[in-house]
């Protein structure tokens, strides 16, 4: 058996890829279906390419509402403080800061939670050390 991917519906590709393309991944792939009316849109890290996401957008609009069994992609990054920063800088907010320099928890826009871990543990740094918890992660 060998992992394949996690499939999440989007609403809004492109600000979707946006807010993955700030967390670093980058476009592998593209498949658009005219009889289904569907695109998939599959995503990955540069050098981890196995671990991939796909993003189905349902052409005929249709609310997915929010459901939290799905719980969360969890990817591990260089330097939380970095990636949260520039996550920050493009708009995104930052639900769970990386207080411990360990664990950050961010949102998709359509709400899909995505864990960011540092490889180990980065010491406390502000403004991080000190930033409240801005909702549900």
């Amino acid at each position: 058996m060998k992992y394949l991917h996690t499939m999440i519906r989007v609403s809004d590709p492109d600000a979707t890829l946006k807010f993955f393309e700030l967390l670093g991944l980058k476009e592998l792939r593209r498949f658009d279906n005219e009889k289904g009316r569907f695109t998939l849109i599959f995503l990955a890290a540069p050098g981890d390419e196995d671990a991939q996401v796909e993003l189905t957008h349902n052409w005929d609009p249709e609310p997915y509402g929010e459901g939290r069994n799905f719980g969360h992609l969890a990817y591990r990054v260089d330097n939380i403080y970095e990636t949260c920063q520039r996550l920050m800088d493009g708009g995104v907010t930052i639900n769970r800061p990386p207080r411990d320099g360990h664990m950050a928890f961010v949102r998709t826009p359509d709400n899909i939670s995505i864990e960011l871990l540092q490889d180990g543990q980065l010491p406390p740094a502000e403004p991080w050390a000190s930033m409240p918890n801005t909702g549900i992660w």
